[in-house]
């Protein structure tokens, strides 16, 4: 096999105060695999600039006038991550690549073993997923969250690995199938999942953020989440039916059993606390239903629109 080119991926958004160091570790361990003859040396930096309200844009400028094999691109506004991870990922198939490997701009994820990623890629794995050893670096209510999000997917359908995020290696094949997909909101984690290329997982650890804090938050992480269950399942549907079946069933009983104590012992209901606690309970699960046909909705809503999944402001080459 010839040396690949490899590119790779980085979303950024307000990095300011990390992005160059990412970039100079980055291009230092292109020239250790090229060095190595495991890439080809024409391998690029793509660092998508997702609407970042700091310097993040003006840093990838002087980084790409400094060194031509670091390119970008900045979004008009910000898009969220999963739009950026794809536009880099559009970007560097459109620009010429062999493969490419998506990473977060902090570096968290250990770079090192991006050569892994290369060994597998070279052995014929079209899609190289990153696992993480463990969640260390994790407060007690994300590492708790991150176990119910994995567990949850992979009951719907889903079969993500635990603990694999978006840091991975894709082949030119894998890119050229996600052309395929027009949808608005690729998940990205369930979508190379479910193609059926070969597929290989290299454990990592997670560093500690050396600048800046996490654009993660609870609500983006949970926007994901939902956006993740909804894409890529229709089982919480159909645990809807199943649950407004089950509701049906049991007001039948109860009305049955109402009628009996009316006929055959003269008893009138009582229990006037007992009747507002069932409607309490009945209520909160029909709205948590329609809630979550909402989202389904919402999804169709979005794809109805047909709207750019981003749109572009500048770009380097």
């Amino acid at each position: 096999m010839d040396k690949p080119t490899l590119a790779v991926i980085i979303p950024c958004f307000n990095e300011e105060l990390c992005i160059k160091h990412t970039a100079e570790i980055l291009l230092k361990l292109l020239d250790e695999l090229s060095s190595k003859e495991k890439i080809n040396k024409n391998s690029y930096l793509y660092l998508v600039d997702d609407g970042s309200k700091d310097n993040t844009w003006n840093i990838i400028e002087g980084l790409h006038n400094n060194d031509k094999r670091v390119k970008g691109l900045k979004f008009i506004r910000n898009f969220g991550n999963q739009k950026a991870l794809i536009a880099g990922l559009e970007g560097a198939r459109y620009i010429g690549c062999d493969c490419a490997v998506s990473i977060d701009a902090d570096l968290q994820q250990d770079e090192k073993a991006i050569e892994k990623f290369i060994d597998e890629y070279i052995n014929g794995a079209d899609i190289v997923c990153g696992i993480r050893n463990d969640r260390k670096t994790d407060s007690f209510f994300k590492k708790i969250t991150a176990v119910a999000f994995y567990k949850t997917m992979n009951i719907l359908g889903a079969k993500i690995p635990p603990n694999h995020s978006d840091y991975r290696l894709v082949s030119k094949k894998a890119l050229d199938i996600m052309e395929l997909y027009p949808e608005k909101y690729l998940f990205l984690r369930g979508f190379f999942n479910e193609l059926g290329l070969k597929t290989a997982y290299v454990k990592f650890d997670v560093k500690p953020r050396t600048a800046g804090e996490s654009k993660f938050n609870f609500m983006s992480l949970m926007t994901l989440a939902l956006n993740g269950i909804t894409s890529y399942s229709v089982v919480p549907l159909r645990f809807v039916a199943v649950l407004g079946f089950f509701m049906a069933f049991f007001g039948f009983l109860v009305g049955l059993e109402t009628a009996a104590e009316k006929i055959f012992w003269h008893n009138s209901p009582n229990g006037w606390a007992t009747a507002i606690i069932l409607l309490c309970i009945f209520g909160g699960i029909q709205l948590f239903c329609l809630g979550l046909i909402g989202e389904y909705v919402g999804q169709v809503f979005q794809e109805v629109k047909a709207r750019p999944r981003y749109i572009k402001d500048k770009e380097l080459k």
